[in-house]
């Protein structure tokens, strides 16, 4: 993932930011608790697409 995307891309919700996840390959938005899928290299920023954090997830340190 490129740095410089991703200091501009932030969370379609909540407009907060968001957390590379290099394993998953998902941008992680802790506010809205949701992980959005990097497919391909690139971020799927839709609500639809994201996957629902667990609260394990949440509780893991960012």
């Amino acid at each position: 993932m490129d740095a410089k995307l991703l200091d501009i891309l932030v969370c379609p919700i909540t407009k907060g930011p968001l957390v590379y996840d290099r394993d998953k390959q998902e941008l992680i938005s802790r506010s809205a608790r949701l992980a959005y899928p990097i497919r391909d290299g690139i971020p799927v920023m839709l609500e639809e697409e994201a996957r629902p954090l667990t609260d394990a997830e949440l509780a893991r340190p960012a």
